[in-house]
């Protein structure tokens, strides 16, 4: 995930750079003391995480939320306990109070990772929606062939072409229908209606020859057999 922090104390950004530093998965692109200067990254750039101190001159947190893209998920950081119902009213994913432990700041980020886990579907079984760069991409399961995990994003092959996104494997596994796609290697995900053949413990989709990994093999036959 992609975050940025805003805060006016350089103390209190230096502390959550720390924190964000430690987690493999966070990487933040942008700090800032004003929240208006953050504007422009916001506009130009994908951000995931937003963590966002509520007492700020010019403008406060809880004014930028209400201006920013819902998509972005906010956690809200203050001294003040005073501002905790109103954060949540603003659906910000938390609300951590200073001095900020490290143990606070994990769960925090959890939560935000268990919410973009669960919007990669929907209750509508023929589609879901992908975060690219800068939006949000339809794809009909019919029309996936398959799903490459790459070093740092997940490229998703589909009959027009790849979708790039930076949603991991572990995920997509979770919450793509069962009984349309399986895990064959820890980099491939496979469509079953669009596999043409299986050879050599490997399955050829349009040309692709994809490996059928030792850890799910027996799970893979069981499935193709079942």
């Amino acid at each position: 995930m992609t975050c940025i922090i805003i805060d006016d104390e350089p103390l209190a950004i230096d502390l959550l750079e720390s924190y964000a530093s430690k987690i493999e998965d966070l990487e933040v692109i942008g700090t800032f003391n004003n929240a208006l200067d953050a504007l422009k990254i916001l506009r130009e750039k994908s951000v995931d995480l937003l963590f966002l101190d509520i007492q700020m001159p010019e403008i406060t947190g809880v004014e930028f939320k209400k201006i920013i893209s819902p998509d972005i998920n906010v956690i809200f950081t203050t001294a003040y306990s005073d501002y905790a119902l109103e954060s949540y009213d603003l659906n910000a994913v938390d609300y951590l109070l200073k001095p900020i432990t490290f143990q606070r700041f994990i769960q925090a980020v959890e939560k935000v990772k268990k919410k973009s886990a669960a919007s990669i579907t929907n209750d509508n079984s023929e589609y879901l929606f992908v975060k690219t760069e800068y939006r949000h991409q339809k794809i009909f399961f019919s029309d996936i062939l398959f799903l490459k995990g790459l070093s740092d994003y997940v490229s998703i092959q589909t009959k027009s072409g790849k979708v790039l996104t930076l949603q991991n494997m572990k995920d997509f596994e979770k919450n793509l229908p069962k009984d349309k796609f399986i895990r064959v290697h820890k980099s491939y995900i496979v469509s079953l209606e669009h596999i043409e053949y299986i050879e050599r413990n490997r399955i050829i989709i349009q040309g692709e020859h994809i490996p059928i990994g030792a850890t799910y093999k027996d799970a893979f036959w069981a499935k193709i057999n079942g």
